[in-house]
């Protein structure tokens, strides 16, 4: 059965043949081109039609009705049926045959496109990797309903693999990983924050260990995050470095599961930006050179002198800036007083390790059009994270960790022995 093209409908199959070949791009493989036109029903059975003479060609050596000189012999074409989406659609599939047996050789790709299986992760690795649940719907919608194909079954399929997704991340066990730092940072969908945990292992290789929903980051909720982490398997009993961009409420919820095991160091970055913040625009530049050269003098004693000696500066001009700056001026300098900012400052002065990682989730729910509701968001967070996690390259520095570790125990107690008195 030929697919006729209307002239009302020219400028849809334009668009299909875009997104088959942007596809096609990310796929490798012939595999991997056949899953696609299973899964992706914009291509109809114009695309199973056009694969299906493509391994043809192939066969026999020659573009259609041209005469070829091998013993591979176009041999008309018998009907047939093929899967696209969860349908079982008649089409005529062509023949081939070898004069020089003479039998009939069967189509790889007919026999791919009768079967049905796999469909649903297929479908989920080509919405969660560059066109949204709304496209693949209004794509949909053009396929005459002649075909036989539920406009809204690409959807199905992605909500139904993302759920499996989602209870994976969500009930992973975390009792196999020696995390030595806990990166922590919330991005926000519309109105919502999910709250991300980032962690590094021993060896420097890093896990996403999970997220938590909510319109606020207070202790309650990291608490309960957390909490949540050390249900699911994570050690919690010993010192881990707590990399986080000085929200109040996450910082109040470490200290609440960690007690004096916490060891938290606030991002560089955001300091010196929030001081700014309180400043005019003319003054902005120079207090910046001097926060950085400030913050990058490996010396503890020598970077705390240096930020006192701005701080006189920036009371002349703000108070806002200063008290901006006395709020959690010592966990700005935790590496420095780890003794190990020259070995790890790159991954662990900044929240940048899980801010990359945000990026990242940026370029696969960007595309989503509205967020409905919470299962969603969840779901395209919990998919994306297990789509990004693979490519995370192990933190610069990684071959130093067994140094933190020591060098926490010895903060940590030294800290306690100071308490005490």
């Amino acid at each position: 059965m030929r697919v006729k093209v209307y002239k009302s409908e020219e400028r849809i199959n334009g668009r299909a043949k875009q997104v088959i070949e942007e596809m096609e791009a990310q796929v490798l493989g012939r595999e991997g081109r056949l899953a696609m036109i299973q899964a992706l029903i914009p291509l109809g059975l114009q695309a199973v039609e056009e694969e299906l003479q493509w391994e043809v060609s192939g066969l026999v050596g020659g573009a259609r009705f041209e005469r070829t000189s091998g013993s591979m012999k176009r041999w008309g074409q018998n009907p047939g049926s093929v899967f696209v989406g969860d349908q079982k659609l008649k089409v005529n599939i062509p023949r081939v045959r070898d004069l020089s047996r003479n039998r009939e050789v069967g189509l790889k790709s007919h026999e791919r496109l009768q079967s049905p299986g796999h469909v649903d992760e297929i479908a989920l690795s080509r919405v969660i990797n560059g066109i949204s649940q709304g496209k693949y719907e209004r794509a949909a919608e053009h396929i005459p309903e002649t075909f036989g194909i539920k406009k809204s079954s690409i959807s199905k399929k992605f909500i139904r693999a993302s759920s499996r997704k989602l209870t994976a991340f969500m009930n992973r066990d975390l009792s196999g990983y020696d995390i030595v730092a806990i990166f922590i940072d919330g991005k926000f969908f519309a109105e919502n924050e999910m709250v991300i945990a980032l962690g590094v292992t021993i060896e420097g290789e890093k896990v996403l260990l999970g997220f938590i929903e909510t319109s606020t980051e207070n202790g309650t909720i990291c608490r309960d995050f957390l909490n949540g982490l050390k249900a699911r398997g994570l050690r919690l009993d010993q010192e881990i470095l707590f990399v986080i961009d000085g929200g109040k409420g996450i910082y109040k919820g470490i200290g609440e599961v960690m007690g004096e095991k916490a060891v938290i160091g606030r991002c560089q970055w955001h300091k010196r930006e929030n001081v700014l913040d309180y400043l005019s625009k003319d003054r902005r530049a120079a207090f910046r050179g001097k926060l950085q050269n400030a913050y990058e003098n490996p010396d503890y004693a020598a970077a705390k002198k240096a930020l006192l000696a701005i701080r006189v500066d920036l009371k002349a001009l703000n108070q806002s800036a200063v008290n901006s700056l006395d709020e959690g001026f010592e966990e700005t300098l935790m590496l420095q007083r780890l003794g190990l900012f020259d070995k790890l400052g790159k991954s662990f002065k900044t929240t940048n390790c899980i801010e990359n990682v945000n990026k990242q989730l940026e370029l696969y729910t960007g595309r989503v059009d509205c967020w409905q509701n919470s299962d969603q968001r969840r779901r395209w967070v919990a998919t994306a994270l297990l789509e990004i996690e693979p490519r995370l390259n192990r933190v610069t520095g990684h071959e130093h960790l067994i140094e933190l570790r020591a060098a926490m125990k010895s903060f940590v107690a030294r800290r306690k022995t100071e308490n005490a008195a």
